[in-house]
């Protein structure tokens, strides 16, 4: 039997930029070959039994791996079908007889224009458009780009063309362009360290070369160009970093960057916590101090055999609407909830119950604040705590023009700490804004406020 193979375009930058088809048989394939460029959160999504593997020439890969039965999706940064080798392939797949399908991707043009309030086209100066490539294959006798044709174009939108823009610009300058057409770089597509540069072809080299553009970036050049000043929302709207790992919430004023300051993983070792579980029915409480302890918890007991007809005649406290919320999913409605989601708020809540010699369990981070644990004993319970999962500092944190946002979102002490260590302070103009006391004095403990 011979698996089967798709090749979807994950978009150019942001995770949440693949299409739904994309992302539904990204969750079901058996290996997945992916392109260094596109973001690696989006692998997340893929069932914990597959094969990742990071490669620009695949062709033989991926005739091997169908071969062996495997169910093979083939990720492409941008668009499967536009300056991505696709052709190649194709052509191998076919000729080796192997079923596929090619899913359609959001190219990098059309991020760069929609991100930037950049139209490609305009009904005033504009009704056609051009992609050209920047980088040809280097073994070509003969390049196959008219650029004379090219220029003539009214939006011309060049891919990979960056570290060759001087030689580029002189050839479209050489084919009768005007020196002060109106041109647009956008580095970094739909991601936090986006940057859009604007200048004409008589002094975009230079500014590009200052600004220390890189790639990966679209060139936009024409009449349009010059509409990003009027219609760039990015920089209108109010920028706001957020570092926690909420999902993106909509229609709320401001445009969030999300950059996860911390990380989700399991712990090495589940024996303790497993036993824990085992014995889950001499407990009268579990609270809930995170979604993520909700979901581990499930897990594990799943792991173990057991399911939630073991907490009959346990009470269940969630430390707020997130952690509520992800109890329901697992059919359990939590019998506690703070009005104010935090330690103060779940401590103050259980004030008004007698818990005296009552035996709490609290499932936690490994770097969990012990506090609550600490209020419960003081309220006469017994607590056992135990670790359900790691929260660690994500590795390849980008590199952050801070003065670009208006305001920095922190969402728990962790994040704080984390962002101390990789970015060390916030400029002086941007708000902070935390979420919870906690969190609030380990930012003045770490002096990002005073």
């Amino acid at each position: 039997m011979r698996g089967k193979v798709y090749l979807v375009g994950a978009g150019p930058g942001s995770p949440d930029l693949i299409t739904v088809r994309g992302l539904n048989i990204l969750k079901e394939a058996d290996v997945v070959i992916y392109d260094y460029l596109i973001d690696k959160r989006i692998l997340e999504n893929v069932k914990e039994d597959a094969e990742l593997v990071c490669s620009g020439r695949t062709n033989n890969l991926i005739i091997k791996k169908a071969k062996e039965g495997k169910n093979v999706v083939r990720l492409k940064n941008g668009d499967s079908s536009i300056f991505s080798r696709c052709s190649q392939e194709l052509e191998s797949l076919v000729k080796e007889r192997i079923e596929f399908e090619v899913v359609p991707g959001v190219t990098a043009a059309s991020a760069a224009s929609c991100l930037s309030g950049i139209p490609l086209t305009d009904r005033r100066f504009a009704s056609s458009c051009v992609f050209v490539t920047g980088h040809e294959d280097p073994t070509k006798k003969k390049s196959l780009i008219d650029w004379n044709s090219v220029a003539k174009s009214p939006t011309m939108i060049l891919y990979m063309a960056v570290e060759n823009l001087d030689d580029i610009v002189n050839r479209i300058l050489k084919s009768g362009k005007d020196k002060n057409t109106a041109v647009a770089i956008i580095q970094d597509i739909s991601l936090s360290t986006q940057k859009v540069l604007t200048g004409t072809l008589k002094d975009i080299v230079t500014k590009a070369r200052r600004r220390k553009l890189r790639p990966p970036a679209i060139i936009i050049i024409g009449e349009v160009a010059k509409l990003e000043k009027e219609f760039n929302w990015l920089t209108k709207n109010r920028r706001i970093l957020f570092t926690g790992l909420s999902k993106e919430r909509f229609f709320i004023k401001g445009t969030y960057f999300h950059l996860p300051l911390i990380k989700i993983e399991p712990l090495e070792n589940y024996e303790e916590f497993d036993n824990y579980l085992k014995h889950i029915k001499n407990f009268d409480w579990i609270v809930f101090a995170s979604r993520y302890g909700v979901e581990y918890f499930f897990k594990r007991l799943k792991n173990i055999g057991l399911d939630s007809r073991v907490l009959n005649n346990i009470k269940i406290a969630a430390i707020g609407n997130s952690t509520k919320n992800r109890l329901l999913d697992y059919g359990i409605l939590a019998d506690v909830v703070p009005e104010k989601e935090s330690s103060e708020g779940l401590t103050k809540k259980f004030k008004k119950i007698n818990v005296k010699d009552r035996r709490i369990f609290l499932p936690r981070s490994n770097i969990s604040d012990k506090g609550l644990s600490k209020a419960f004993e003081e309220l006469g319970a017994k607590v056992t705590t135990a670790f359900a999962y790691r929260n660690v500092m994500p590795k390849d944190l980008p590199d952050l023009e801070l003065n670009f946002f208006n305001e920095i979102m922190f969402t728990s002490p962790s994040t704080v700490r984390n962002f101390k260590k990789r970015y060390k302070k916030v400029p002086k103009n941007v708000k902070i804004k935390c979420i919870g006391d906690v969190t609030l004095r380990e930012a003045k403990s770490c002096r990002l406020l005073d």
